[in-house]
This record gives structure tokens, sequence and C-alpha cells, in this order.
């Protein structure tokens, strides 16, 4: 990926709304953006006005505050964009007086990234809101006049019909009508003269469509908006690789292959770079995974990468790490916004504090993300129901649990404890594990996992309670869709409420004093418990 930007000094990428006093920004890029037609930026009564009819049409993006990448758009009626029309006839010569709150179709009036931001995917970002907008607010889909720039070059030779076919089959490259093919927009027919003065394309234009599949027509009924997560869970091959890049690129795999359908999360198993370990397989084990440990910064330093450029939130399964000289298990949740967090194992197995000599965390938390509350467990750490309790009291709608089994009935104390915490915390559980084997990795010989989603169990769920599974040890990736509405109404209206019904009045949880202050352990009536 090459971009003029170095996505490794980016702290921060945000979504925002575009503001009035946004304007001079507004205008440096689309200068900066539109150098082949002069003058061709919105006037700063423009920007108002979009902004006064139609707020939530009118995006950017800021990247560590600058403005990167701007969105506009109206509300019409379908049938004034189901015959051919002008960019002119469309915007009502530039007063945007065709927007209405009762049109049905989102129309794109223009996309634009500053040029030293292109490269980093903001431009599907902007598109992956005006598809969550459209489905907001129930509109049959996305409609605009797409250029092609690179047409000019072929005009002589083609009709625009021979241009957009060659360029649908990759015999030719268009920049703006590859990506918008790439992110789901079909041509529906072909614009004459649609922007005056764009000699780039000969003023012709495709008129592209986004179709919302949610769509309903309105009903007198009463209705209400379902908040929809989509979970990407890696079931990951174990398998040798030459070096940390070729690591790296098969996770960047994994992250553009559910990025592809949209995914708000990633989840990677507990040490899936085990791997990396082969190079040290001659020194004993304790040595062999601190080397590993050395190359966790980097790892997270890619996968906060990943997750900016891909506009996908990331748990990294876990990895080894050394801090003032002990060894611990942890993770990173690796935001789309750029936030990075960190989480650790609290219960380490026998074999890991035996072989390795690595200790146990201290802190447990929950994660606040742009899909809601989640909390992470790896592995053992799921069971022990009291610390998934602490995280559903908290407000944790999805738990994700990272893990790593070498056998049918390890993977079987996982995935039975996991079902229990959706069922006990309603909530929803999502475990992805590793398969495979690696045999010049001393204590990583083999793996079991079948990656799940888990829900409660009551009747707007799975009576069996499994959203979704993967196939048995084999490489796949699953994807799943959850419905955090469907929990708010579990909690008050379930044929049993697990979390409302508990008889505080014998029994209770709470954290003891050192993990109020630090996350230092918890307390079970007044008693410590072993962590």
């Amino acid at each position: 990926m090459e971009t003029n930007k170095d996505i490794k000094s980016i702290e921060n990428i945000e979504l925002v709304f575009l503001k009035p006093e946004d304007y001079q920004e507004i205008k440096e890029m689309m200068i900066e953006t539109y150098s082949s037609m002069p003058n061709a930026y919105w006037k700063e009564h423009h920007i108002k006005t979009l902004i006064n009819i139609f707020h939530e049409g009118q995006v950017g993006i800021r990247v560590d505050n600058e403005l990167a990448g701007c969105a506009l758009s109206i509300i019409v009626d379908y049938d004034k964009v189901d015959s051919k029309h002008t960019y002119r006839e469309i915007t009502g010569n530039y007063s945007f007086k065709t927007h209405t709150n009762k049109g049905d179709i989102l129309y794109g009036i223009d996309v634009f990234i500053r040029p030293k931001y292109r490269g980093l995917r903001l431009g599907r970002r902007l598109y992956d809101y005006r598809k969550e907008l459209c489905e907001k607010l129930n509109l049959k889909g996305i409609v605009f006049g797409g250029r092609i720039p690179n047409f000019h070059q072929y005009s002589h030779s083609m009709s625009p019909k021979e241009y957009i076919e060659k360029v649908r089959n990759k015999d030719i490259h268009d920049p703006v009508l590859n990506f918008q093919l790439s992110n789901d927009f079909h041509p529906a027919r072909i614009l004459q003269g649609y922007l005056e003065g764009d000699k780039d394309s000969n003023e012709y234009a495709v008129l592209l469509e986004w179709d919302n599949v949610y769509y309903e027509k309105s009903s007198d009924q009463a209705a209400f908006t379902k908040s929809i997560i989509r979970l990407g869970l890696i079931q990951w091959q174990m398998r040798l690789y030459n070096d940390f890049d070729e690591l790296m690129q098969q996770v960047e795999y994994f992250v553009d292959a559910v990025s592809g359908y949209r995914c708000d999360f990633a989840l990677f198993p507990e040490f899936f770079n085990a791997p990396l370990m082969s190079d040290y397989n001659h020194l004993a084990e304790p040595d062999a995974i601190r080397k590993l440990a050395e190359y966790t910064e980097k790892i997270v330093a890619r996968f906060s990468e990943l997750a900016i450029s891909y506009n996908i939130n990331i748990i990294t399964g876990s990895m080894p790490e050394v801090v003032d000289n002990s060894l611990y298990n942890v993770g990173y949740l690796c935001k789309r916004d750029g936030g990075i967090e960190r989480f650790e194992k609290l219960h380490v197995t026998p074999d890991e504090a035996k072989v390795w000599g690595m200790q146990g965390g201290n802190t447990i938390k929950t994660f606040n993300t742009d899909c809601g509350k989640i909390g992470i467990l790896i592995c053992y750490d799921v069971e022990f129901p009291e610390l998934s309790r602490i995280l559903a009291d908290e407000g944790m709608n999805i738990l994700f649990v990272p893990f790593l089994t070498d056998t049918q009935n390890g993977y079987s104390r996982v995935r039975n404890c996991a079902q229990a915490r959706a069922i006990e915390n309603e909530c929803y559980v999502a475990i992805a594990g590793s398969v495979g084997n690696l045999p010049k990795v001393h204590n990583m010989d083999i793996q079991y996992a079948q990656s799940m989603v888990f829900t409660p169990c009551d009747f707007s769920f799975p009576t069996n309670g499994i959203k979704a599974e993967a196939t048995p040890n084999t490489e796949m990736i699953l994807i799943a869709d959850v419905d955090i509405d469907m929990l708010r109404e579990l909690n008050q209206f379930g044929s049993v409420r697990n979390l409302k019904d508990r008889r505080s009045d014998i029994y209770s949880l709470v954290r003891n004093h050192e993990s109020q202050k630090s996350g230092n352990g918890i307390t079970v009536n007044g008693l410590p418990h072993e962590n």
C-alpha cells in the first residue's frame, strides 16, 4: 500500500460532521483534489446550505485533527434520478432545493480526499458511513454520477459504454470507476453532458447505484432501529513462516477479507504469532518465548495501521510481553479511530507457568468502542465466571475470547464455559482459536479449535444458543451479525432474566480494594478469590 502520509505517524482518525467554520480547509482540499478543473470548488454559501438542510449528510474525516476528506450528499426522490439528468439539474442549479426529507434516495454530491492522504482507504470509510446512514434513514439506496477521468485517453477509439465495460473487465484502469465498483456500486446508465467543464471525462458520467437490502416501504406500524454489529473471527492455521513480514502478510489477508464484508471487529486467536518461535527452537522454552516477545511492539504497531487502513476494530489475539523482567500474556484492541488499548490474561494455565514462567496480569476492564462496550478475556480466563460477570455489570454487550487449545477436551472447556457466559450474562460471546500443528516449535505441537459465536438462549435467539460456528480444525473466517437491541429486550422481557433476578440480598460480587484502584484481583463475599 502506497500513501503520501506515513501511516505509522498517525495517532487519531475521526469521522466528524462538517461545520461552517471548516470551510477554508474544505476549499483548500478541493483546490488540491481537482487541480485539473480550476475554480471547481464549492463556495462558502454552498457548504453552509448543505449543513443547514441536511447536517447528517455532510461529513469529513480528520487525521490528527487535519481535515483529510469530505463527503457531501442530499436526499431526493428516486423519480428525479430514474431518468437522465445533469449535475446542475439534480442540485437545483447548485441551490440544493431538490433536497427533501421525504425523499427515498441518498444522492452523493461530492467525495474528495486530500492527495497526501490517498492510500489510507479514507474514501471507503466515507462510503461505509453513507451506507450506514442510508440504512438508518431507511432509504432505498445511494445514487450519484461518477466521473470517468481517464476516458479522454480512449474517447477517440471507443464509446463510453465500451470504456466502462473494459474498466469492469480490468482491461483499463479508471481511478474513480474502479474505486466505486470495488465498493459495491453498479453502473445503471451513462449520463451525457453531466458535469460542465469535466474535460477528462468528456463531460460523461456513469450513474452508479448501491441498493440498501434492509430498505422497507413505509408503513403506519411502529418500528425501531436495531443496532447490528458484524463480527469477523479468524480461525488461524498454524504454519511456518520465513519471517515477520510473511506472517503479517497473512494477517493483512484476513483483515482485508473480513473488512471486505464490512465487519466491525476482527478477532485473532491467542498466540497466533507462535510460528515466529521456530527460529529459536534450539533455545530452552522460557528463552524462546522471550525472544518471541521482542516482536510484540512491532506487531501491535502493524495491527494499528491495519485497523486504520481497513476501517475495522481489531482484537489482536494475544502475544507474550515482558514488563519489568516478568513475562505476561497480553493482547491489544486496535481501534479504527487510531486508539490502542491493552488487556491481560489474568489466569495463566499450569503449563504456561511451568514451561514458560508466565505470570497472570492484574487488570480487568471493559472497553468503549464505536459499537458499544465490549469485554475481552484470554482463553483460560473465560472459565472463571466472576470475571465476565464484572464485565457484564459494567455494561458489556459482546465478550471476545481469543484462545489456544491443543486437544479437544481442552477446547471443550473453553467452548462450554464461553457458552455459559453468554447465557448467564445476557451477552454475545465470540471465541476464535488456531488449528494445525507446529512441529518445529516446542510446547506448540498441535492445536484444536472450532471458532463460534454464542448467544443467550431465548425465543429471539437460536434455540441452541449458537449464532454461527466454523468447521472444526480448518483454516477459515467466520462472519456473524449480532443485534445489540435484542439484548436490551431480553433484559427486560426475557423468559428468564439472569441479570435482573440475581439474589443480591444474599450474595454479591465486588472487586477487592486493590482491584478498585488498580484492577488487581476480585472478591467474592468479602473473601479474596485466587487469581
